[in-house]
């Protein structure tokens, strides 16, 4: 694709979310009206509101962002390495705040943007929504208002598979599958998050799971560009 951008100047991410409630029983008595309705096409017959209920996490009006992963790339002696963070747990606002923190004091740069799969459709707009709701102040990365189309600094890898055929739909399993890119969906997949969190308790695993979606996006703009992708040597987790 011959893509213009300096990898450098590239913050990858990826986010997981579930509903705000474990359990239907607890959601608010407005909140599952509220609930009923903005989900009835898609239920349409096939499932009770309170079965449709698990799929709350994919709405920031009706779920919660428990991680995001974040990845950027640095020069070292002998090659590019990136650099894989999270940000996770149950407190949502500190999740937010932190991530803030590291795009207001890292990623300033008009030649800054964000790259996620999907994230145009998903993770942009679902960080920017709940930051919102926790009168966090957005990042300008994450402030659209008044900006146009071609000022806008995102980047979705989805996007760009698309080359303008906006029917198409790739997942980013089948996406990694296809350039040969090993599997971020080795252990779970975004179906299961929510029953990792609130069942198994198991926050590690989710990022785990968020951090190889990160890395695979990475992956695939690399092969976009016809570059090597990485290797295990070149990815290294910070805390």
């Amino acid at each position: 694709m011959n893509l213009t951008y300096k990898l450098n100047d590239i913050l990858f991410l990826d986010i997981e979310t579930v509903p705000q409630e474990e359990r239907w029983e607890n959601v608010s008595v407005t909140m599952q009206q509220l609930f009923e309705k903005k989900t009835q096409y898609q239920r349409k017959e096939e499932f009770t509101v309170a079965e449709f209920y698990n799929k709350a996490g994919i709405w920031a009006e009706f779920g919660k962002i428990i991680c995001i992963s974040v990845g950027y790339f640095v020069d070292t002696e002998n090659s590019k390495q990136l650099r894989v963070k999270s940000f996770f747990g149950d407190d949502e606002h500190k999740i937010l705040s932190d991530f803030k923190v590291l795009l207001d004091k890292h990623f300033t740069k008009k030649t800054n943007i964000l790259c996620a799969h999907n994230g145009k459709e998903f993770d942009f707009p679902f960080i920017a929504r709940r930051m919102i709701v926790h009168q966090i102040e957005l990042p300008k990365k994450l402030n659209l208002f008044g900006k146009k189309p071609w000022e806008v600094p995102h980047l979705d890898t989805l996007e760009l598979w698309k080359f303008g055929d906006y029917k198409h739909y790739t997942s980013l399993k089948l996406l990694t599958s296809i350039l040969g890119i090993p599997s971020p969906k080795d252990d779970i997949d975004g179906s299961e998050v929510a029953a990792v969190y609130y069942k198994e308790k198991n926050i590690q695993r989710i990022v785990n799971y968020c951090e190889k979606d990160t890395i695979a996006v990475a992956q695939i703009l690399l092969r976009f560009n016809n570059e090597n992708r990485l290797q295990n040597t070149d990815i290294v987790s910070i805390d």
